[in-house]
């Protein structure tokens, strides 16, 4: 008789061909969505010129001015290349500020200075180019909206979340063959909570009537590598890790939710700052030293890293305090804010982070700066900068020289990223297996070398789509910079993915001796709770920049103006026409 095969071999060559097609499928289809569908802007109000020509207000804070840049450009000889800003708060009212024009601003002839209110009808004068004000109405504003195209129209999130979850389950069927009888039952149960917590999500964006999920899926993609790092290395810690990443989709909910009123988000700044140089501060004095660093706490069999949620506190805090850039004092404070974060982490020996850091305050600082704001900014980075080559410390010097000399020393300096190389190249295209590696035995590689361990268990092409998540993520909320409602939306979007770039950057490179070995984690992926929570905290940040059609949660439907008040009202489901048409307006 002809001899069977092994149906566990059957299992894990299927598997191993099968997942990266899965995963490609649910990238492509992400990212069909979130960059390749129609997208039209918000309409506000309008500027009206002599002429009868209406130039459209898109954004809540919008730069009014000759240059090419400007969000409305008047071409005017007299109107300065940056001349005012017209700013409208959660609340619908309006202000104009002038911006050191030299021919002025004025509002009904009256000279404007900063935050000069404005209202429907009045006048703006622009250094001689007069346009009248004129607010879109809560009629206007439900017209326009219908007019817009809304997400999943042609790709159904739902459809795109159940291939995900057919990747998840064929990724636990390949850990029933590799893992062993103790570790089954929690590794299975891990992974249906995984399925059963992104599915609870879901319905419940359906039932607030949200239809992009494309950010969410993109996270719970990455989340799930990081759930099979996590049971191939510790399968035992499997509970601990569905309990983080239900802390961290919680806490996105409650960040996003916070998200929606602007006035209170601007109104507790301060204290966001306050919280992240005192967790910085507790962490100086009792942090316990890993790896050379002294960023962490410990509280029995829990440990924290407080600079993980410290980065969600200083993209608030920037945001916050950048939003009006115009203002000097909210520059001077911020580069003051930045250095006691960095030199914090200098102090802890956490360089890694502080590289991070640093990345963020230049992406947070510039998406706003004006020509004065760029020389306070070029004086602070290279404050910065300097500090933190100063700060460097032994152990941080030692990778620096370790940097393109990996293989000098294999047994030492050299010992963790040349195996995780060597891991690596052995995986191929298709991976040995989940579960089946052996790098998961070294110090630190479901952290710092995740991206060695998903090459050689998963295989490289798995490896490349995480990394090509992280970067769609990124497009995504630089596409929306465009378009996007609030410039505090804006900025803090734009940062929180520049940071996540900048830490998968560090992570893989490093790892693969491109760059110096810095320590940090690749996010979403790396095993670790507060690491976790962190990157889906700043998710929420990404999600508000989308404005699409009833695509955010963190984006109110229904925003209010001066002459409805605050009560809610019901939607209009009359006709799709203009208002006024019926008038012939």
């Amino acid at each position: 008789m002809p001899e069977i095969p092994d149906l566990t071999q059957y299992i894990m060559t299927g598997t191993r061909y099968l997942l990266p097609l899965l995963a490609l499928w649910v990238l492509l289809r992400c990212v069909r969505s979130m960059l390749r569908e129609r997208y039209e802007p918000e309409t506000w109000a309008y500027l009206v010129d002599l002429n009868g020509e209406r130039h459209p207000v898109y954004h809540w804070e919008c730069i009014v001015g000759r240059a090419g840049s400007a969000d409305v450009v008047l071409q005017a000889q007299s109107v300065s290349r940056m001349h005012a800003s017209l700013q409208r708060d959660g609340g619908g009212y309006w202000t104009v500020s002038d911006l050191r024009s030299k021919g002025g601003t004025y509002v009904n002839g009256k000279p404007a200075g900063l935050l000069t209110p404005v209202r429907d009808g009045d006048v703006l004068d622009f250094a001689g180019a007069e346009l009248v004000f004129q607010a879109v109405t809560r009629d206007e504003r439900e017209w326009l909206e219908r007019r817009r195209t809304a997400p999943g129209r042609f790709v159904g999130p739902g459809v795109t979340l159940l291939i995900l979850t057919l990747f998840q389950a064929f990724l636990t069927l390949e850990f029933t063959v590799t893992a062993e009888e103790r570790h089954l039952v929690p590794v299975c149960l891990g992974f249906l909570a995984l399925i059963v917590l992104e599915w609870f999500c879901f319905l419940v964006m359906k039932s607030v009537r949200r239809t992009g999920f494309e950010p969410e899926t993109v996270a719970f993609f990455l989340s799930t590598l990081g759930m099979s790092v996590a049971a191939s290395s510790t399968p035992d810690d499997m509970f601990r890790q569905v309990v983080f990443l239900a802390l961290g989709v919680a806490l996105f909910f409650i960040l996003g939710w916070w998200l929606r009123d602007l006035r209170r988000v601007k109104a507790v700044r301060w204290l966001a700052a306050l919280a992240a140089m005192g967790l910085l501060a507790i962490t100086v004095v009792l942090g316990d030293v890993r790896g050379g660093s002294g960023s962490w706490l410990d509280f029995g069999s829990f440990t924290v890293q407080p600079s993980e949620l410290v980065k969600v506190l200083y993209i608030y805090t920037g945001a916050a305090t950048l939003d009006r850039l115009f203002a000097r004092r909210n520059l001077f404070v911020f580069i003051v804010f930045s250095a006691v974060c960095v030199c914090a982490l200098a102090l802890m020996g956490d360089f890694g982070t502080a590289l991070v850091f640093f990345a963020a305050f230049l992406v947070i600082a510039f998406m706003r700066s004006g020509s004065f704001a760029t020389v306070f900014l070029a004086v602070g980075g290279a404050a910065m900068a300097g500090f933190l080559v100063l700060s460097v410390k032994p152990y941080v010097a030692e990778r620096f020289m370790t940097w393109g000399h990996a293989w000098e020393d294999v047994w030492d300096s050299g010992y963790q990223q040349t195996h995780a190389m060597s891991a690596a190249a052995s995986g191929g295209l298709f991976g040995r297996g989940a579960g089946a590696g052996s790098l998961v035995d070294i110090t630190a590689a479901d952290t710092d070398m995740v991206f060695a361990v998903l090459s050689e268990e998963l295989g490289l092409i798995i490896a490349v789509l995480a990394m090509f998540a992280v970067i769609a993520l990124a497009l995504f909320a630089v596409r929306n910079a465009a378009r996007g409602r609030s410039t505090f939306y804006v900025i803090a979007g734009c940062a929180a993915v520049s940071l996540m770039m900048v830490q998968m950057g560090l992570n893989i490179f490093g790892s693969l001796d491109i760059l110096p070995f810095t320590g940090v984690t690749f996010p979403f992926v790396s095993k670790g709770g507060t690491s976790l929570i962190s990157c889906w905290m700043l998710l929420a940040f990404v999600k508000a920049t989308d404005t699409r059609r009833d695509a955010s949660f963190v984006v109110s439907r229904d925003p209010k103006t001066p002459d409805e008040g605050y009560e809610e009202e019901e939607e209009d489901e009359g006709a799709d026409e203009a208002p006024g048409e019926e008038d012939g307006k």
